[in-house]
């Protein structure tokens, strides 16, 4: 594999050599067997059995400047399959991964991502408007894919034919050499590659009296997408226990486990969780992608006002800002963004989550383990010897917890955080009822961030019309003024005919001036300081939610699902 022609890359022995994992004696043998044959020095360190595939992957990946993938944890995507034969796919060791028409994109693992024969087949395949991506994977890895996925089926219909008319070992699935012929393994591949795909967070396998029941959550709502016969799931429960890592003889205790694979790829992890049941055990996996979970602040979907305030209240450099909302509500995602704004050499960041949800570079990420006796007071006080600038504690739910987290605000550190309340000013009263003092609450916080998501009207297919009366009233727009139009959903391919396509954040950002310190050293009710933060021009989450009705983003069914508008009819 040489590297393109005009471009400074180092020799690949050398690398190796850097690395420790080869020595300067195999590497002359090496260059001497070169002499003999046409071989990459690669392919002859590999063949010499010097070194692993795997080390010649990574280093290669180095040497080109090319993301390298381990095809033994990849998920394929069946369309990508389809458009590229299998002899093309041999010849030029090609695996294709992942194809997204709408984005007319699709992805390829390549032994050379320098084949340009390689590639100008694929381009003749898929169209010239179609961009090629490439990943860099070892030779006998590509080859042992190509065998491994083409000739099987991988689409969730046809696995499920092949089930339901051959006779299946159930037992073998644990034990069998090639346990990739097995459907059952392909069909949980496909429910994986599918949910991902369509972009959803949690998937359920919920098994019912006869059936099996999977649904997928898409922007926070759960939709139904496949109910299977009873007989399947004991065999998908096994499959799914033992890539999590679970033990498959319990059946009767919940219990927790982990899966990371590449889907289309791209590295996503998956949070397993089992639940005994009536029915048999209900497996929950939260599904945590990598490329998604880390979204700059710019791109949170926030009012040009709420993120300039919220950039304020960042660069302060001590004190806590607490970010407040239900289960779901999108905390640790505009946590995750603010960090990774924050994130540089010069600032030593460290994390206290249950659990660690997306590794971040440079950040010291820990996560809360009983097993260990670290809780999040425990680990605040560690970590205060760490000698940290910024402190994320994943939640404040009992007295020594916000204790920690305030005594680290007091001490010059930048402290963020979550708690359970309904609203930015709600956020005070809670931490009263915690055990957290007026006195130290008044001066240490700088500012507290509620939220919520909605779900984004599809641009595709949204339908406008003027508000009816009872809407103009919820909006607050006076009967007399001509109504606005509002846009409603529809449904059309684009958004799987939900009508919506992606979520946005809804905020409301209450930055505590000294008025409201004395406010909260004073305990003032909840009116009075509501009254306040309105005089310095604070905006209620419904307010915000309206401006986006009226923008057209989102609907105003949708916003009166999550936000509270009752007091408006």
């Amino acid at each position: 594999m040489n590297a393109p022609a005009g471009l400074h890359r180092r020799p690949l022995g050398q690398i190796l050599l850097e690395r420790g994992v080869l020595s300067e004696d195999q590497l002359r043998i090496a260059l001497l067997e070169q002499m003999k044959s046409s071989l990459p020095i690669g392919k002859l360190l590999v063949n010499l059995g010097f070194i692993p595939e795997t080390t010649l992957r990574e280093a290669l990946s180095e040497n080109l400047g090319k993301e390298s993938i381990d095809l033994s944890r990849a998920v394929v995507d069946p369309a990508a399959l389809e458009l590229v034969p299998r002899q093309i796919a041999k010849r030029h060791l090609i695996l294709p991964l992942d194809y997204k028409p709408e984005r007319q994109q699709i992805t390829l693992a390549m032994a050379d991502c320098n084949d340009l024969a390689g590639l100008d087949r694929v381009r003749a395949l898929v169209g010239e408007q179609v961009r090629i991506d490439t990943l860099l994977a070892g030779e006998s890895e590509i080859d042992r894919a190509i065998d491994q996925h083409y000739g099987h089926e991988l689409s969730i219909d046809g696995i499920l034919k092949e089930i339901e008319t051959g006779e299946i070992d159930w037992h073998s699935l644990q034990t069998a050499n090639d346990e990739y012929c097995q459907p059952v393994v392909r069909l949980i591949d496909a429910i994986l590659t599918d949910a991902v795909k369509r972009e959803a967070s949690d998937i359920h396998f919920e098994p019912e009296h006869g059936f099996l029941r999977i649904r997928y959550r898409q922007d926070g709502i759960l939709h139904q997408i496949r109910a299977l016969h009873q007989s399947y799931w004991p065999a998908m429960a096994v499959r799914i226990k033992v890539i999590s890592g679970i033990n498959i003889a319990e059946t009767r205790a919940p219990q927790d486990g982990h899966i990371a694979l590449s889907v289309s790829g791209r590295a996503v992890d998956f949070r397993v969780s089992s639940q005994p049941t009536l029915h048999g055990e209900n497996i929950v996996l939260r599904v945590l992608d990598r490329q998604k979970g880390i979204v700059p602040l710019e791109h949170l979907g926030l009012a040009e006002d709420n993120l300039r305030l919220l950039k304020r209240m960042i660069a302060r450099p001590e004190g806590i800002i607490l970010v407040t909302g239900p289960t779901g509500s999108g905390k640790t995602t505009t946590l995750y963004s603010v960090l990774n704004h924050i994130n540089s050499e010069g600032i030593h960041i460290m994390t206290l989550e249950d659990p660690v949800e997306y590794p971040m570079p440079l950040v010291r990420q820990t996560a809360v383990a009983e097993s260990a006796k670290l809780d999040f007071a425990n680990g605040i006080r560690s970590m205060m010897r760490q000698d940290p600038d910024v402190i994320l504690v994943g939640e404040i739910r009992d007295t020594a917890t916000a204790e920690m987290a305030f005594r680290a605000a007091m001490t010059g550190h930048q402290v963020f955080s979550t708690l359970h309340t309904n609203s930015a000013v709600g956020a005070i009263p809670r931490l009263l009822d915690i055990g957290v003092t007026p006195d130290i609450l008044s001066g240490n916080i700088i500012g507290i961030v509620a939220q919520r998501l909605v779900r984004r009207l599809c641009p595709h297919c949204k339908r406008a019309a003027p508000a009816d009366p009872q809407e103009c009233r919820l909006l607050g727009l006076a009967a007399s003024a001509p109504p606005p139009q509002t846009c409603h959903p529809v449904g059309c391919e684009h958004c799987d005919f939900l009508g919506y396509k992606g979520r946005l954040a809804l905020m409301e950002l209450l930055r505590i001036d000294p008025e409201l310190d004395d406010l909260i050293a004073g305990q003032a009710n909840r009116s009075q300081m509501l009254k306040h933060a309105r005089s310095r021009g604070f905006c209620p989450l419904a307010e915000d939610g309206i401006a986006r009705v009226l923008a057209g983003t989102t609907s105003l069914a949708e916003l009166g699902r999550v936000v509270d508008l009752t007091d408006r009819m």
